[in-house]
């Protein structure tokens, strides 16, 4: 299972769905802040959040489970993630979710504590922080062993990020 997690798009649909093209995964997380019309999304398998920047009626957080891993999703903003990511750990652990994905800050980051993965792609078209724009790739293996790419826009791999993970 490859599962693609974008966030921070911020209106750009072309890149959004140059990416979801590009990365041919078999569902699509996007963390928030995509700024168009729900009906601009990508057609696909596709778990969205509202982020402190969009006005569509989405879930503020939602979860979404697969082969034996739950996926926790927020933008962010409401767990304060700028000043400490314990509180999207905690409400990670409290859903029993393994995988948090978040956004907001526009700096990628993927790190394992305790039982979860954190995972916030960075932004699609602004980073913060950061030199360049990223997404991340989330490919699940054997004995619930995750490995988490990221990547630019283009398609290049960000070495300096991802891993692989069992949480």
């Amino acid at each position: 299972m490859r599962v693609l997690v974008v966030s921070d798009s911020h209106g750009d649909g072309k890149s959004l769905h140059s990416v979801v093209d590009q990365a041919q995964a078999d569902h699509v997380i996007h963390c928030g802040d995509f700024c168009t019309r729900r009906d601009q999304l990508p057609k696909c398998s596709l778990t969205v959040v509202r982020g402190n920047c969009d006005w569509e009626d989405v879930p503020e957080e939602d979860w979404w489970d697969v082969n034996e891993h739950r996926f926790f999703v927020t933008h962010g903003h409401r767990y304060q993630v700028r000043s400490s990511l314990l509180p999207v750990q905690y409400r990670s652990e409290e859903i029993e979710a393994t995988i948090a994905c978040f956004g907001h800050t526009h700096f990628p980051v993927c790190e394992q504590v305790g039982n979860v993965l954190l995972i916030n792609p960075g932004s699609l078209v602004d980073p913060r922080g950061f030199p360049r724009p990223s997404y991340a790739v989330v490919e699940m293996g054997a004995e619930r062993k995750l490995s988490v790419t990221f990547y630019t826009p283009e398609g290049e791999t960000i070495p300096e990020r991802g891993g692989v993970f069992r949480p």
